[in-house]
């Protein structure tokens, strides 16, 4: 009988994923549940407004924002730089199906986000993101094709049944239908599992 599966949204432009790593990989740690990892691409402008044209209240939730997720990864030892610009991680956010497509994803998950909060990757060029996907072990040639074919075509219709279903951002987590946004929920998700009988004794 198959596990039971908690769906986890995610986008590598959101700190708020980074420094919920961990704790999200310990669910699969702690109880007997898969995790099934899905790309939920951020549209940024449409709810902070674009860098030029953010006013003043917005520009306080943006450095409210990352001065938030700073304190976390700074308890985790990780090191989170302010991303320079607005970023589209259309391709990158792909690349997690063909990752898991590949049994590589946890391995090119982690290299993605650490390289990106270190700004040692450029998360929009593809030869980038392919370059990652052969570190990881998947076979990055093929990956363009996937991009440019059904794997862009899932990563948009993923996204859209996801809006469909009430996801609004990240990190999204789903558990028979219930949904528990951000890492500060994960402890709300773990009684829910727990009440389930699915804790590992």
């Amino acid at each position: 009988m198959p596990r039971p599966a908690v769906t986890i949204y995610s986008d590598y432009k959101s700190p708020y994923v980074y420094v919920a790593l961990a704790d999200t990989y310990a669910l699969e740690h702690d109880f007997d549940v898969t995790l099934d990892w899905l790309p939920y691409t951020l549209d940024i402008p449409s709810y902070l407004g674009s860098v030029d044209g953010r006013d003043p209240h917005q520009w306080r939730r943006v450095r409210y924002a990352y001065n938030d997720a700073r304190r976390y990864a700074n308890k985790q030892g990780l090191t989170l730089k302010g991303p320079r610009k607005i970023y589209d991680t259309r391709t990158a956010q792909t690349a997690i199906l063909f990752a898991k497509k590949h049994g590589v994803f946890r391995t090119f998950n982690d290299n993605v986000f650490e390289r990106f909060w270190n700004h040692t990757i450029e998360i929009e060029d593809i030869a980038e993101i392919v370059a990652a996907l052969d570190t990881a072990g998947a076979p990055a040639a093929d990956f363009p094709a996937f991009l440019h074919g059904e794997g862009g075509a899932e990563h948009d219709r993923i996204r859209t049944e996801a809006e469909e279903a009430g996801v609004f951002g990240v990190p999204m987590f789903v558990f028979e239908d219930e949904l528990f946004w951000g890492g500060d929920r994960i402890d709300l998700l773990r009684e829910r599992l727990t009440e389930r009988g699915l804790a590992r004794t």
